[in-house]
C-alpha cells in the first residue's frame, strides 16, 4: 500500500495514541484469505486539513484507511476506529494528530516497560510531541490475546495500572488520560475475567468504554468495519464527555476513574 504524501514541517495540534492489539489496528473488511477489501465508510474518510498521521518513519501525512498499514506488519489491516473517532471530534478540535501503534496479537505482557512494543510506542509519541503539539489521550484496545490463560487474567488489573503509571511518567504527563475498551471477544475462555479487570482499573482520567454488543466477523474475534464504526464514536463521546474540557491545555486535574457505557442499537 503506497503511503499518503507527508506533511513539511507540520504538527497537529492534538495528538492521540492508539495503541494495543488487533481491534485497534483494524481488521474490518479483511476476510479469511487475509485481503481488504478496501471499502472506506463515510465515517473513516480522509480530512486532509484536519487529519494526520505518523508514519513509521515519523514523519506526519494524511490520515487514511488502514492507518496501522506500516505498524502492524504481519496481517493485513483495514478498518480501525481510529479515523471514525477523529471524524467524530475534529470540528471541536485543532489539527488531529493520530500515532499508530497497535499490533496484532499481542499479549499486556508484551507491552511492559523495556519491551520492543512499549519503547517504541514512547518513542513515536515523543516524536509526535516533538514540535510542540500536545497528547490529548491514549486510546487503548488490548486483551484478547490474555484470555488464554488464567495466570494472565490474574495479573491484568496489576500490570495495566503499571503500564498507564510507566507511560505517564514516561511522557511526564501525570494525568494523561486514558480510554481503554472492555473486550468484546477473545482467543481463550476468560473473556469474562479479562472484561471484570479491565472495569475494575481504579486510577484518575481512566475511562472505560464496553464492546460488548458490537458485531463480530466471521472469525468471532474481531470487529466488522461497522462495528469499528461505532467504537470509533463511543470513543469520541468518551473523550469529549470527560476530557474535551482539556481541549487545547494539558490536563492538570484529576478526573475520577469512571465507567463509560455507550448505548448500542
Amino acid at each position: 500500500m503506497a503511503s499518503a504524501p507527508e506533511t513539511e514541517a507540520f504538527t497537529p495540534e492534538d495528538i492521540f495514541i492508539l495503541s494495543g492489539q488487533s481491534n485497534m489496528s483494524g481488521r474490518g473488511g479483511v476476510d479469511k484469505h487475509n485481503h481488504w477489501d478496501a471499502i472506506v465508510p463515510p465515517e473513516c474518510c480522509s480530512d486532509p486539513a484536519k487529519i494526520f498521521r505518523l508514519s513509521a518513519h515519523l514523519n506526519w501525512e494524511m490520515a487514511c484507511e488502514p492507518l496501522h498499514h506500516d505498524i502492524d506488519t504481519k496481517k493485513t489491516c483495514g478498518i480501525g476506529p481510529g479515523m471514525s473517532f477523529a471524524n467524530a471530534i475534529k470540528d471541536k478540535m485543532g489539527a488531529i494528530g493520530l500515532v499508530p501503534c497497535a499490533v496484532g496479537g499481542t499479549a499486556l505482557k508484551e507491552w511492559g516497560k523495556g519491551t520492543h512494543l512499549y519503547e517504541n510506542m514512547i518513542k513515536r509519541a515523543r516524536a509526535a510531541m516533538h514540535q510542540g503539539g500536545k497528547i490529548k489521550a491514549l486510546l487503548w484496545y488490548q486483551g484478547e490475546s490474555d484470555t488464554l490463560f488464567k495466570h494472565r487474567v490474574e495479573t491484568y488489573k496489576a500490570n495495566m495500572e503499571k503500564l498507564i503509571h510507566n507511560v505517564r511518567a514516561d511522557l511526564y504527563m501525570p494525568f494523561l488520560p486514558i480510554i481503554q475498551v472492555a473486550i468484546a471477544s477473545g482467543e481463550g475462555k476468560y473473556i469474562e475475567e479479562i472484561r471484570r479487570a479491565q472495569k475494575r482499573i481504579d486510577l484518575p482520567n481512566v475511562v472505560c468504554i464496553d464492546a460488548m454488543g458490537l458485531q463480530l466477523k466471521e472469525d468471532k474475534l474481531h470487529l466488522t468495519s461497522e462495528a469499528q464504526v461505532k467504537l470509533g464514536q463511543m470513543f469520541a463521546d468518551a473523550y469529549l464527555t470527560h476530557f474535551a474540557a482539556t481541549k487545547h491545555s494539558s490536563v492538570h486535574s484529576s478526573v475520577k476513574r469512571s465507567f463509560f457505557c455507550c448505548c448500542l442499537n
